[in-house]
C-alpha cells in the first residue's frame, strides 16, 4: 500500500516537473552567424547615417564573425567602401587589395579594382607635383579595359583614361614653362618633346609645338624651329598658337585675337587653369 503512494506521488512530481518545462522558454546564445547578421545591420546604419569611421570598424568585426562566405566578402568589400567614402584612400586600397586576396571567386572583383582605381584618381588634383597617384590610376584603369571591356567599369576607365592623360601632359607643360622662365632650355626641350611624341591627342599639344619653335630658336637651331612649326601649321594652321609660332619669324607680324574655346569640357578646362 505504501509503495503504491509512494509511485503515485512520484508520477506526480514527474507530471508537474515536465508541466513546468513546457512553460519555460528555452534562452540560447545567438552563433557567430547571428551575432555577425546584427553587427553588419548596425554598420549599414550607421553609413547611412554618415558615420563612415565607425561603419568601416563595425563591417570588419561582421566580417570576422560572419562563416558564409558570401556576407564575409559583402562585410570585408563594404568595409573598404566605407574607408573610400571618408577619404582615407590608403585605408581603403590596403583593404581592397586584402578583399581581392581573400575572396577571389567574390563577383564584386571587378568593382573592388574599379575602386582602388578611383582611390588613386581622387588624390591626383591635389597631387600637383607627385606624378604617383597619376602614373597607378593609369596602371589600374588600364587593367580595367583590358580585363573587363564590356562592363560599366570598362566603359568609365576608358573616360577616366583620357583624362590622366590629358593631366600628364599638364604636368609635363607646367615643368616645360618652369624650365623656360628659369632659362633652362635644353630640359624644357625634353619636357616638350615627351608632351608631342607621347600626348599628341591632348589639349596642349599644340601649346608644346609652339614652345619647341620659341626654345630650338633661342638655341639658334633655326631648321628645328622651321620644322616644329611647320607640324604645328600643318595640323592647327588657324589656331592662336601657330599664329604666334608665325610671329617667331616675322616680328612685325600682329597676330589676330582669338576667343577661348567654350566647348572645352569642365573637367579639361580646370586641368589646364591649374597648371598655367
Amino acid at each position: 500500500m505504501l509503495k503504491n503512494l509512494l509511485i503515485f506521488l512520484f508520477s506526480l512530481f514527474l507530471l508537474f516537473s515536465c508541466s513546468k518545462q513546457k512553460n519555460q522558454k528555452v534562452i540560447t546564445e545567438p552563433t557567430d552567424e547571428e551575432k555577425g547578421q546584427i553587427i553588419y545591420d548596425e554598420a549599414v546604419q550607421a553609413l547611412k547615417e554618415g558615420n563612415a569611421f565607425y561603419a568601416g570598424k563595425k563591417f570588419k568585426e561582421a566580417e570576422s564573425l560572419l562563416t558564409q562566405y558570401i556576407w564575409a566578402s559583402k562585410a570585408s568589400l563594404m568595409e573598404s567602401y566605407a574607408h573610400y567614402s571618408r577619404s582615407a584612400y590608403s585605408t581603403a586600397i590596403f583593404s581592397l587589395e586584402r578583399h581581392i586576396n581573400n575572396y577571389p571567386a567574390d563577383k564584386n572583383i571587378p568593382y573592388a579594382h574599379y575602386l582602388i582605381a578611383m582611390c588613386y584618381y581622387e588624390q591626383i588634383l591635389d597631387e600637383k607635383k607627385d606624378l604617383g597617384p597619376l602614373l597607378k590610376a593609369k596602371e589600374k584603369f588600364e587593367f580595367i579595359m583590358q580585363t573587363y571591356p564590356d562592363t560599366d567599369y570598362g566603359t568609365d576607365a576608358r573616360f577616366k583614361l583620357d583624362l590622366i592623360i590629358d593631366q600628364l601632359a599638364a604636368k609635363e607643360m607646367s615643368v616645360a614653362r618652369f624650365y623656360m622662365k628659369t632659362e633652362k632650355w635644353i630640359p624644357a626641350l625634353n619636357r616638350l618633346k615627351v608632351v608631342v611624341e607621347k600626348y599628341d591627342t591632348t589639349v596642349f599639344v599644340e601649346e608644346a609645338l609652339h614652345r619647341l619653335v620659341e626654345v630650338y630658336y633661342r638655341l639658334g637651331l633655326e631648321s628645328e624651329a622651321k620644322q616644329a612649326a611647320s607640324i604645328l601649321g600643318y595640323n592647327y594652321q588657324s589656331g592662336e598658337w601657330y599664329e604666334r609660332s608665325y610671329k617667331v619669324f616675322n616680328k612685325k607680324y600682329k597676330a589676330r585675337k582669338f576667343k577661348k574655346d567654350k566647348q572645352i569640357g569642365l573637367i579639361r578646362k580646370k586641368i589646364k587653369e591649374l597648371f598655367k
